[in-house]
């Protein structure tokens, strides 16, 4: 078995939009810098994702210098956003998040009107500003003082290329073999790692990526966003159905582990990924 070495890093900016590569990371306390820090939210303030709507995953959204996001959408002019700050004509909102709920501040009403049009339903963006104690992980899987962005539950999530490729081969061997092979975009993942054997990370607890060392809170729970085609927002029914069959625990499909980091630093493409525990 080689090295195992990290393979990708990936952001989105706004949650449940287009995925963007980068070579390399900032690691802060909630999550990678500029991931997840925006979220839509409906006319009741509660977040929307693909779940509802998987026309996001062909919207993206590029950060700005300062903070800022710049939106595209097919068919749609480019718009640029900038970070509220709450004041009185801007102040937070209670954003609802999986029956959490989360103060977070309204974008500029041009981006409300912008993602009205394209999703065809009333929302609107809202931005994490305070994201050192906004929103606490999960206190069953957390330490104290540990916090998240707008990710679905921990700062990061990690998957490898060995237990997607053992995935596909299940998926051919089932009833819905055409969907298959799946690539990794379905997962949405933060860190993608190579080198290691299928589902080696179901045994992980601790581990490295260069400079950074993670705690692993618990293995990732999957959801219809997994069905969506990135590419074209068409669902289908693979991978739930095989990870059902295969990859089902506490009333849950899995796959990929979410992880906390232990401090902050810098990830790169290429580093070596070390097992601690």
């Amino acid at each position: 078995m080689s090295t195992p070495l990290l393979r990708s890093v990936h952001i989105h900016p706004v949650k449940a939009m287009r995925a963007l590569a980068r070579t390399e990371a900032e690691v802060q306390p909630w999550g990678l810098a500029a991931d997840r820090r925006w979220t839509v939210v409906d006319a009741s303030n509660k977040v929307v994702t693909q779940r509802r709507h998987p026309r996001m995953a062909l919207a993206t959204a590029e950060p700005l210098p300062g903070g800022g996001v710049s939106l595209s959408a097919p068919g749609h002019a480019r718009l640029e956003v900038e970070v509220p700050t709450p004041r009185p004509v801007s102040p937070t909102v209670t954003v609802e998040i999986f029956d959490k709920f989360v103060e977070a501040v309204p974008a500029d009403p041009a981006a409300a009107a912008w993602l009205s049009a394209y999703l065809e339903s009333d929302v609107r963006l809202v931005h994490m500003d305070a994201p050192e104690h906004r929103r606490p992980v999960d206190p069953d899987y957390a330490l104290p003082g540990e916090t998240v962005s707008f990710a679905d539950g921990y700062p990061l999530l990690v998957t490898t290329t060995a237990s997607l490729d053992a995935l596909n081969s299940l998926i051919a061997q089932g009833d819905h073999a055409d969907e298959g092979p799946l690539p990794m975009n379905r997962f949405r993942p933060n860190l993608v790692v190579e080198g290691t054997a299928p589902w080696a990370e179901d045994g992980w607890k601790r581990l490295a990526v260069g400079e950074v060392t993670f705690r692993v809170a618990r293995p990732c729970g999957r959801c219809v966003v997994t069905t969506t085609d990135q590419l074209t927002a068409e669902r289908g029914k693979e991978p739930l159905r095989t990870l059902a069959k295969h990859r089902t625990s506490d009333g849950r499909v899995n796959f990929g582990q979410n992880l906390v980091p232990e401090h902050t630093g810098t990830v790169r493409v290429g580093d070596a990924v070390k097992i601690l525990d």
